[in-house]
């Protein structure tokens, strides 16, 4: 792992019971920072905080929709109120769903647009005002995906609200720089988590090998790596930026055979 110090400072992810937010939830805690990890799932929220608790990290659970601004004044709320203040904010939280644009219906694209876009947008809204209540600056990161940058088959409403993020991030990172507060997003490609391993039957780390330049997908830790360097010090400077982890995918965007 690569070593950071992040001593004293206080984080809120969300949908980080599991996959990348539970990897970056766990390597922050392990790096000396207290996490407020949220998840929908209560006993998965539950799971994670007893294994960063074993591991030796600071973290408490806020179990509710990411999406529900009183889910999200919840997650601020108890940073300060556990642990005194409010440092960095990652909107992990997303949904992923597949369809053809001629035939996708007006339910999946309410739900998938309040979780990616609207829990993200409120989540970074409620923590730069925290932050710069504070007067301590801070980071803000929000996750987005290759498939914001270019296109991939089925995908074109989940593509359209990661695309908006990456403008998010840079209207932000401008808007919220006379704070101290830089904001930037990350766009993994293809990454090995409990759910993509579930797909295809197995076979998706075969597929995207086959795909990926590199001959390689990304694990958790190659995500969180990422995101651990734009919450450093030696970071402060990044704002308004999107960083593609993805092998080199993006550069050919050849689709998954």
């Amino acid at each position: 792992m690569i070593q950071f110090s992040f001593e004293c400072k206080v984080a809120i992810i969300t949908g980080a019971a599991i996959g990348i937010g539970f990897e970056i939830a766990k390597q922050l805690a392990l790096s000396g920072a207290a996490v407020v990890l949220n998840d929908v799932d209560e006993t998965a929220a539950n799971k994670a905080v007893q294994l960063l608790h074993k591991a030796g990290g600071k973290c408490i659970a806020v179990v509710g929709d990411s999406s529900d601004l009183a889910v999200i004044q919840q997650m601020i709320d108890t940073a300060v109120e556990k642990f005194g203040r409010l440092d960095f904010a990652i909107a992990n939280a997303g949904i992923t769903t597949f369809g053809g644009f001629l035939d996708y219906p007006i339910e999946r694209f309410q739900q998938l647009i309040k979780v990616n876009l609207q829990g993200t947008f409120f989540l970074a809204q409620q923590a730069a005002k925290q932050m710069i209540q504070q007067k301590t600056g801070g980071r803000i990161i929000l996750m987005s995906s290759v498939t914001g940058h270019t296109f991939h088959p089925d995908l074109t409403t989940y593509g359209m609200s990661k695309a908006a993020i990456i403008f998010l991030a840079k209207t932000l990172g401008v808007e919220l720089a006379k704070h101290q507060i830089t904001v930037n997003a990350i766009s993994p490609g293809a990454t090995l988590t409990e759910r993509t391993i579930e797909l295809e039957a197995g076979n998706y780390k075969k597929t995207w090998e086959r795909t990926t330049p590199n001959g390689k997908c990304a694990t958790t830790a190659d995500i969180a790596h990422t995101a651990l360097f734009l919450l450093a010090d030696a970071s402060s400077h990044i704002t308004s930026q999107t960083i593609v982890v993805d092998g080199g995918w993006t550069a050919m965007s050849p689709p998954p055979v």
